[in-house]
């Protein structure tokens, strides 16, 4: 079976939107065969997922050729180091891994964490930690961690995200040398980025031998909003014949607004890409 036609491989997060069942009978019958689900609270909570449920998503993944990952919440602080809050992350990451292997998804998306600007040094030095800890666990589970790069916040701003930067990235990276954490590439935020842009920032990094996702929104290029396709300021025909000519394989996936705007954003996408000269491959 040769690559699958972009269309089909640009997925949706649903997020917390529906019950992954549900969300799963949505992508079947709109023919996404990419999907991510968060599991923190309802109707997705972690603690939701009994054998009969995991049963149930794996068979629906199974009978309609879905793709499922999980996704990590951005709020849990991954470079968390105060007493016991520190061990809490630490098994909120397990949990997500061994709810992995239950339900048969094939990635988690996870998170550099955050820092207060003072405490930067030694928030990253957790982080690393916690993730090198942590991806040497998801080895042992046969999981697959993706690395996000997060948005950059404003000069004064107090709380700043971790990766942001490329440069953040590939210290993240070359320090995390474990075949099960890889990357998610987060283009908006790459968009955000000042005094960088989508391509220089895929530029910068070793794209093909770490990227597993591209996650995709427009964005406005001056503050952090996922916008549908059109409404901002990324060219995504642009975007598609860099990332498709570098030979990226891998997924993409939607992150804005409803179910339906994903699916509609979809078809823009491929049209732009189209017209930017991308071999898209079969619509249908």
């Amino acid at each position: 079976m040769g690559k699958r036609a972009l269309i089909e491989r640009i997925g949706v997060d649903a997020g917390r939107r529906k019950p992954a069942e549900e969300a799963l009978e949505w992508a079947a019958a709109n023919r996404v065969f990419y999907l991510d689900i968060q599991a923190d609270i309802a109707p997705n909570a972690l603690e939701s997922f009994d054998d009969e449920r995991c049963k149930r998503i794996r068979d629906l993944c199974e009978r309609h050729e879905i793709h499922l990952g999980l996704h990590t919440l951005s709020g849990v602080n991954v470079a968390e180091f105060s007493p016991f809050c520190r061990d809490a992350v630490d098994e909120y990451l397990k949990a997500y891994i061994d709810l992995s292997q239950r339900i048969g998804a094939g990635w988690i998306v996870v998170h550099g964490g955050y820092h207060f600007t003072s405490c930067r040094k030694p928030r990253m030095q957790a982080s690393l930690e916690r993730l090198q800890r942590i991806s040497e666990y998801a080895q042992q589970r046969g999981a697959q961690l993706l690395l996000e790069n997060l948005q950059w916040e404003p000069v004064l701003a107090e709380v700043n995200y971790l990766p942001v930067t490329p440069a953040e990235c590939r210290w993240y990276f070359d320090q995390l040398p474990s075949p099960n954490i890889k990357w998610s590439f987060t283009a908006n935020h790459a968009h955000l980025l000042p005094g960088c842009s989508i391509e220089k920032f895929i530029d910068a990094m070793p794209f093909i031998e770490l990227c597993r996702e591209v996650r995709l929104a427009d964005n406005n290029g001056v503050y952090e909003i996922h916008q549908h396709p059109g409404e901002g300021t990324i060219d995504f025909g642009a975007l598609f014949k860099k990332i498709e000519g570098l030979g990226y394989e891998g997924h993409y996936t939607n992150g804005w607004g409803t179910l339906d705007a994903m699916l509609e954003g979809r078809d823009y996408m491929i049209a732009r890409a189209k017209e930017a000269g991308v071999d898209v491959g079969s619509d249908r």
